[in-house]
Order: structure tokens, then C-alpha cells, then sequence
């Protein structure tokens, strides 16, 4: 098994984040190697931001994503940018209330920005809503690796608002998105 992941969007929205803790679970809690990388504008927040993690069952010989089995995309611009070229047979977890194109592949709708906003209060837990997306719509690591890895990376007194946040995520892949 081995997976190359692509996350994108803007700064400020978690992404780097997003594949730090996809990794930290695949390699602390599900026994699997993981590499992680990243990109970002000269802009603190709102620039460009992408990241990418590769999930293996064997050592990972080679640290740079070649070509993306998964797309995670939270902006229109990382879209254009990274997932329009996607191959036909990757799946792509898209923000659907802040991308509006769509690809070729396998794409599954999640409006994480705006349950974020209207369910927990604030746009800033959309990435971890993504994350739970990506678990259930890929089990690329598993549900349990996931929470005790958002559990580690989040800032203490988050922890309650961002597992609401990973089970949205789950709860709207499960149910086939949006």
C-alpha cells in the first residue's frame, strides 16, 4: 500500500497541518511510514499553501510526491493550481463551498468551511472537518490514528470543539458528502 497525498488552499486554513497530522497518525498510531512536505506563498495568510504526505506499508525510498492518488483541496485556487490535472482514477475531497471547479476523478463534496462556521462557530476547524472526510472516504489511516493524532497537534482547550469537528467529517464522507 502506498498513497501520495496533496493538500492545498490558502495560508492560514491548516493545511501544513492537515498533512503533519495525517502523518503523525499513519506513523505513531497505525505502524505505517510516512514523509511529509510543504509549500506556501511569502504571505503569512492567504497566499498559497500546499502540502503533501506519503502513506506507505514499506519504507518510502523516495520523499517527493510524484503523482497524487488523493487530492485534499479547501481553495479554488489550489484547484487550478494542483488538482485540474488529477488523474482519473485519484479522489479528491474538495471544500465545496470554496471550490467551484470540479475534476475528471472520483470527487467528494464536503462544505467543511461553512459547517465549521454555522456548526462550531469558526471557519479555522475546517481542516480537521477534511481530515475526518479523508478517513472515511479513504481509510488511508485509521479512525482511532486520527483522533489521537488531531488530539496531539491542536492547542489545549480546542480538543472537545476539534473531535465535533472530525466526527462532522466522517459523518458527511459517510454519507456520501455534502
Amino acid at each position: 500500500m502506498r498513497h501520495e497525498v496533496k493538500f492545498t488552499g490558502f495560508g492560514g486554513q491548516g493545511i501544513i497541518l492537515s498533512a503533519v497530522i495525517v502523518g503523525r497518525a499513519a506513523t505513531m498510531y497505525d505502524g505505517k511510514h510516512a514523509v511529509q512536505s510543504q509549500s506556501y506563498g511569502p504571505e503569512a495568510r492567504g497566499g498559497a499553501s500546499s502540502s503533501t504526505v506519503i502513506i506507505s506499508d514499506e519504507p518510502i525510498q523516495y520523499p517527493k510526491v510524484l503523482e497524487p492518488t488523493i487530492y485534499v483541496i479547501m481553495s479554488e485556487a489550489g484547484f487550478l493550481k494542483f488538482g485540474a490535472g488529477a488523474s482519473p482514477e485519484a479522489v479528491m475531497l474538495i471544500d465545496s463551498g470554496l471550490v467551484q471547479s470540479r475534476p475528471e476523478c472520483r470527487c467528494i463534496e464536503i462544505p467543511a468551511t461553512m459547517k465549521a462556521k454555522d456548526i462550531l462557530g469558526k471557519p479555522i476547524f475546517a481542516n480537521i472537518i477534511m481530515l475526518g472526510a479523508l478517513v472515511a472516504a479513504t481509510g488511508i489511516v485509521s479512525e482511532e490514528a486520527m483522533q489521537k493524532a488531531v488530539l496531539d497537534s491542536v492547542p489545549k482547550g480546542t480538543e472537545d470543539l476539534n473531535m465535533k469537528a472530525l466526527r462532522l467529517g466522517i459523518e458527511i464522507a459517510s454519507n456520501g458528502g455534502e
